[in-house]
């Protein structure tokens, strides 16, 4: 395997998957470089950086090849030098963290079967589709309901935690690609709106690759 001289994130900018690496790797002021997949339908694992699952992200590093948001988010922090205080998944041992990142992660899972059917000329009438959309409203109530219990019982010393960035990637996603309407979450915006000012969020708006 060739030496990369940095980083290589693949994925979209329209991405909220892709998203969470490219907040990680500005969080962490990891220098890096990005590489747009042009064609979600494609069914080449090259054009995905090589994953045979044709997702993205992918993260291409001198150690090797990291498929998937949370391997890539990892793999940066290592990278990282200072290390931040980095709140992981597993560190999540009661019921409501753990619940409140399950739902966020399949939240944003739901999204992206609607957006990629969508995309596919799937109707959206189907009752695959209307049982999805139910799927989604159902868990965007319970992490609305719960979200400022579950964020305030996040360690304070920490620096940043892998549920903000997927709850700020998820919530933000749901207007930009039309799926839903998210003035009814207040408490989500209010977060939403104080995570914005990171410098990281702000210089990782979504939008289409051209």
């Amino acid at each position: 395997m060739s030496t990369l001289d940095k980083p290589v994130i693949i994925g979209r900018s329209s991405s909220h998957f892709t998203r969470i690496a490219r907040l990680f790797a500005a969080e962490l002021h990891v220098d890096h470089s990005f590489q747009a997949v042009r064609d979600l339908l494609s069914k080449d694992p090259a054009d995905y950086g090589g994953n045979p699952a044709l997702r993205i992200p992918v993260l291409k590093t001198s150690r090797g090849v990291w498929f998937g948001a949370l391997n890539a988010s990892r793999e940066l922090w290592r990278q990282s030098n200072p290390r931040p205080r980095v709140v992981w998944p597993e560190a999540l041992d009661v019921p409501l963290l753990a619940n409140m990142q399950e739902l966020t992660l399949q939240a944003m899972a739901t999204e992206v079967t609607l957006v990629m059917e969508k995309m596919a000329g799937a109707g959206e009438g189907t009752p695959h589709a209307l049982k999805l959309r139910e799927s989604l409203l159902n868990m965007m109530a319970w992490l609305e309901e719960n979200a400022s219990a579950a964020l305030a019982t996040l360690p304070p010393e920490r620096d940043l935690s892998y549920l903000e960035v997927t709850l700020f990637c998820l919530v933000t996603h749901l207007e930009f690609r039309d799926v839903l309407p998210t003035a009814p979450y207040q408490t989500l915006n209010r977060f939403c709106q104080q995570f914005a000012k990171r410098p990281s969020a702000s210089g990782t708006d979504f939008r289409f690759d051209t």
